[in-house]
């Protein structure tokens, strides 16, 4: 069911003039003209210099792909876009007075989607000025791959590549060369470029209700960037199988969209459409290129990944390719005050990247080092039931774990404990020397922080460390009860004081504090271990379920509201306990299997 779109804007109708209002404070180096609401134009602020002797590049078009075209404006690239309300092309007035305002006696490129209203309004906007006396050229750009080869006069719709061919005639202009080879670079650069996007969710505008014509689980390959129909709708797939299917159809011989061969040099942009992350654009990235350079063969000598023409507020990508050589390759890596320009792209990248060496650690015995014992101890038969225990019940508690988190936290709670258990459960088979008790607890350390991110990997290490400590102090090869209960002590103060936690804090501490407490009462009581250990792990249930009743005081909990927080347990303290308990459970067991 469609519902109203949420957005964070004051009055619908003027998003845009609203938008060039804070794109201006925010950089210095752009201004508007004083028109609003009919002529909403950026321009350089340096725009009367600009215009003396270099020749003036302009585009623009409907509003809701920012950054474009506002973004692209500053030396080096565009001296001024004209912007439309959302989705609908300038008027013709507003198009001329940007010409008016930056073109000088060079004279004016208009670099125009291929969309028809667009073309119509810059058209008539370009016929206007010439009638005034300017010198006016215009290079319409269409670079969609999705859609078969169109009749009539429609053609292929303008997209993401056009950013490239902006930046091509920037930097054209600004060394200086006439308008006639400005708009040749330029129109040379359109022909080169093919794009396709795959959306996982079509846009919604100002103050209209949220579409549902895309259902879950579907994606619409070849959508366009008005929220326009695609090529077709399929079940989403891996984004390497989505990459690989855009490439296919761009560089497609039997559609010739783009005139790019095996051995070509080519430049990759990939472009977010609004409501992508970053993550997952690189991810798209980091699939494209060897693609590219494997399967397509070809030479990627540039990589520009972003939003750089979008669709409000649209999840997805697209992906363009434009064949390089060294005069494009030098327009794109010359410099430029546009502020949405991405920097840190420019000069020759290597085919391939080979990782840095992880540097060799300093401990006295290293990882590679360990093994597990051909033959286990009484001892280390108990450690290892203990273990693997421990870390399959917190697996198991995955996804309560992460729902619980998700009510309290950032919801990745059972992920990340999840993650350290695999590594444990995996690193014991091979590298755990169980039978010596303190280097095992330190190497369950060990795995925890290679792989547990977070605040969770970092509290777990100092507990397994500062045990692992405590236990090496002891001279003996079997460790008594009381020791474990002591060592148990020693790293609840360890995490207490790195972590800044107490007992009433709502973490993993108010399962482990009584725990210990009961363990040390039981043991100074004469019960058994085995007893003790089970008494104790009730505790340790007891006190995680407890925080249910607790405002927290760590972490980010501490900025919920108490009423949000009593619905569910402290994740992190019933994760505690889980392995806790299932650690007493599995020694009970081991004991009554020898009884």
């Amino acid at each position: 069911m469609a519902s109203q779109g949420k957005k964070l804007i004051n009055d619908p109708s003027a998003v845009v003039t609203e938008f060039i209002e804070g794109l201006v404070e925010t950089y210095p180096g752009l201004q508007y003209l004083d028109g609003f609401p009919e002529v909403k134009v950026v321009l350089r602020a340096d725009y009367a210099s600009a215009m003396l002797d270099k020749v003036a590049v302009i585009s623009g078009g409907g509003s809701g792909h920012e950054p474009a075209h506002a973004g692209f404006v500053g030396e080096g690239m565009l001296s001024a876009a004209i912007c439309g309300e959302v989705f609908t092309s300038p008027q013709v007035d507003a198009i001329l007075s940007g010409i008016r305002a930056v073109t000088g006696p060079m004279g004016c490129l208009l670099v125009v989607t291929n969309y028809t209203g667009d073309r119509l309004n810059f058209g008539l906007a370009a016929e206007q000025a010439r009638s005034e006396g300017y010198k006016v050229e215009t290079v319409i750009v269409g670079d969609d791959c999705a859609l078969p080869p169109l009749r009539g006069t429609a053609g292929r719709r303008g997209l993401a590549g056009t950013i490239l061919v902006n930046k091509i005639a920037g930097a054209a202009a600004a060394t200086g060369l006439s308008l006639d080879e400005v708009a040749a670079e330029a129109k040379r650069a359109s022909e080169m470029v093919g794009t396709m996007g795959v959306a996982l969710s079509v846009c919604t505008l100002p103050g209209q209700v949220t579409s549902d014509r895309l259902g879950p689980g579907k994606m619409e390959l070849g959508l366009g960037i008005h929220g326009e129909p695609g090529a077709a709708v399929a079940d989403l797939q891996p984004v390497e199988v989505v990459v690989s299917h855009v490439l296919q159809e761009i560089l497609s011989p039997d559609t010739n969209y783009v005139p790019i061969t095996p051995g070509n040099r080519v430049v990759l942009l990939i472009n977010g459409l609004g409501a992508t992350p970053a993550m997952e654009l690189m991810i798209a990235a980091g699939k494209a290129v060897p693609q590219l350079q494997l399967e397509h063969g070809l030479a990627v000598d540039r990589v520009y990944t972003g939003s750089f023409m979008t669709s409000l507020d649209m999840a997805g990508f697209s992906i363009s390719i434009m064949k390089a050589d060294e005069a494009i390759l030098q327009y794109l890596d010359a410099a430029t005050k546009a502020p949405h320009w991405p920097v840190g792209v420019n000069g020759n990248r290597p085919p391939a990247k080979i990782p840095v060496p992880l540097p060799l650690s300093h401990s006295a015995k290293s990882y590679e080092s360990l093994s597990r014992p051909q033959q286990l101890s009484e001892q280390g038969c108990l450690l290892e039931v203990a273990i693997e225990a421990a870390v399959i019940a917190i697996i198991d508690l995955r996804d309560n774990l992460n729902e619980w988190d998700g009510t309290v936290g950032d919801g990745d709670c059972g992920s990340t404990m999840c993650r350290g258990a695999t590594a444990i459960l995996e690193d014991m088979k091979k590298h755990y020397p169980l039978n010596d008790a303190a280097e095992t607890v330190g190497e369950i350390g060990s795995s925890i922080r290679r792989v547990m991110g977070g605040t969770s990997g970092i509290i777990y290490t100092i507990f397994c460390k500062a045990a692992c400590a405590h236990l090496k102090a002891n001279t003996q090869s079997v460790v008594t009860s009381k020791q474990w209960a002591e060592a148990l002590e020693v790293s609840i103060a360890a995490v207490s004081k790195y972590g800044g936690a107490g007992a009433g804090f709502r973490t993993l501490l108010d399962a482990l504090i009584p725990a210990s407490a009961v363990l040390q009462e039981r043991l100074n009581a004469g019960d058994d271990p085995c007893t003790a250990f089970l008494l104790s792990s009730e505790a340790a249930v007891a006190g995680a379920e407890s925080t249910r009743h607790m405002q927290a005081q760590a972490g980010r909990s501490a900025y919920i509201s108490s009423d949000i927080l009593a619905t569910v347990p402290d994740p992190g303290a019933m994760a505690a306990a889980s392995w806790y308990r299932a650690a007493a459970m599995a020694i009970k067991n081991k004991y009554q299997v020898h009884e």
